[in-house]
């Protein structure tokens, strides 16, 4: 009887649309999520940076969300701020202004009057629409149930709590997702809207426009020539004016923050003020991929471990970070563009970035393959097994990054 019970459901939602089953789905892990920021909460000690019985909005405003409040309310400083040895302090210019400002304009439409409502409800519609298109473009490569299993994943990932926090991150991989599938069926136009919009709602976009530069070559590659043909003329058009596009619009930052601020470097002295935390100044500037080898000797240093053994676990990361993408049977049934764009992303990723906390969000980009290649397997242990260590580790980043958080090494 418990089996045809559930039988009779699964066939009632199989029957619904594509729209309101991704809707039951993100709901269901909204409620989850929900249930674990209220532990986290009420198990929050006084040392976290939200103290003890934190609500709610709390966390909805912890972190970064502070900083894109600041962004809709204040705007940008004209002077840049320095600490008390000079260098350019922490400041709004290391964020950038699509999502502030949409969610304070949601805010005001909502007549709440509050930047965290706007900024929650912009979190919560762009994360189902998210999954929306997550489900489009898996369907591409993966049938409905495989898909719709690539959704629940999503929704109830390691990082859920994304879609219930004042962070750009849900409504840039909206962006993300939508833009992919635009790649994935060869429709270029509505790319020149959303590449602007990724590259002022978070960064990255410059890593969508190496991708599109690895994208070019790929369809140019004898082997894809002979197997669907190659690009026309127009296509090669397209690419290379999104590529163009896309460079313009990440490197324009710069400039923007250069020009408001009189200061030219304005922008990367910025983002290494951050960095200067960990490492304790003494940057000559920025210089690609010097990151990661610096945090390979913070990290040995914290751990108490050889700082070769770190240089040595960082090589073996970033090799089978690579070979994952690249080798993986799952990975492969992207087809090709969601590979390149993980390749692309995490290339961006060593260039730019200091691993610590936030590297964890800051892999949510690379969620359209991850999604696609564990959603592959059929089995229901399997799947089973996969979901528990999504919310187990949905839990482990709640707990962590909120209800233990600190402002040293537990940062969202």
């Amino acid at each position: 009887m418990a089996h045809d019970r559930v039988s009779a459901v699964a066939t009632r939602f199989g029957a619904l649309p594509t729209w309101a089953r991704v809707a039951l789905v993100y709901g269901a892990a909204r409620i989850v999520t929900t249930g674990l920021m209220l532990l986290a909460a009420a198990m929050s000690p006084d040392g976290s940076r939200h103290g003890p019985d934190p609500s709610l909005v709390d966390y909805v405003l912890g972190w970064d969300a502070q900083w894109y409040w600041t962004v809709a309310v204040s705007g940008y400083p004209d002077e840049l701020p320095v600490t008390e040895t000079g260098d350019v302090a922490q400041n709004a210019w290391a964020f950038m202004p699509v999502y502030a400002h949409i969610a304070q304009l949601a805010g005001n439409v909502l007549g709440a009057g509050q930047w965290w409502v706007g900024a929650l409800v912009v979190t919560l519609v762009a994360g189902y629409l998210a999954c929306l298109a997550l489900h489009a473009l898996l369907r591409e490569r993966l049938d409905d149930d495989q898909a719709m299993w690539g959704v629940v994943l999503l929704a109830a990932g390691p990082l859920g709590a994304l879609f219930q926090v004042g962070y750009a991150e849900a409504l840039f991989l909206l962006l993300l997702l939508l833009s992919l599938l635009c790649v994935v069926r060869r429709q270029y136009r509505p790319l020149y809207l959303l590449v602007p919009l990724m590259g002022y709602t978070r960064p990255g976009v410059l890593a969508f426009a190496l991708f599109l530069g690895l994208y070019g070559l790929w369809r140019l590659a004898p082997a894809r020539r002979r197997a669907l043909g190659g690009p026309t003329a127009w296509e090669c058009v397209h690419i290379v004016a999104l590529g163009a596009l896309a460079t313009v619009v990440g490197f324009s930052w710069q400039y923007i923050a250069g020009a408001v601020t009189g200061d030219p470097g304005a922008y990367l002295a910025t983002e290494l003020s951050w960095r200067r935390s960990w490492t304790g100044g003494g940057e000559a500037g920025f210089v690609p991929f010097e990151g990661w080898i610096q945090a390979a000797g913070v990290w040995s240093g914290i751990w108490g471990i050889p700082s070769w053994l770190g240089y040595a676990a960082l090589a073996l990361l970033v090799v089978g970070a690579f070979a994952a993408v690249l080798l993986l049977p799952q990975a492969r049934r992207g087809g090709g563009e969601l590979q390149l764009w993980s390749i692309a992303y995490l290339v961006y990723l060593l260039a730019v970035f200091f691993p610590q906390s936030s590297v964890f969000r800051l892999l949510f980009p690379l969620a359209p393959l991850a999604c696609l290649a564990l959603a592959v397997p059929r089995s229901a242990r399997v799947r089973a097994t996969t979901l528990a260590l999504c919310l187990v580790g949905q839990w482990g980043w709640i707990y962590g990054m909120y209800g233990l958080g600190n402002t040293f090494w537990l940062i969202p």
